[in-house]
């Protein structure tokens, strides 16, 4: 699945930014999706390879792609 096929809503670009923060603005940008909608990330905190997965676990969102190979990563979630 490429970011082509998928109608993103909102791009959040979080680089330079260290834990909490890239998930305090997730969370923030999150609430202003409608239930369905898709959020890109980009990142380059470590800790988002863990936090953000757990978040959306948490937060009943679907991490529907992550690239965490190399920097920067980038995520799409779905709002649940």
């Amino acid at each position: 699945m490429s970011n082509q096929e998928l109608p993103i809503k909102q791009e959040l670009n979080t680089l330079g930014l260290r834990c909490p923060e890239p998930i305090m603005l997730i969370r923030k940008a999150m609430r202003e999706l409608n239930s369905g909608d898709i959020l890109y990330v980009i990142a380059d905190d470590p800790a988002s390879v863990r936090d953000i997965p757990g978040f959306c676990r948490y937060m009943d969102h679907e991490l529907l792609q992550q690239q965490i190979d190399h920097k920067p990563f980038t995520y799409l979630i779905r709002k649940g």
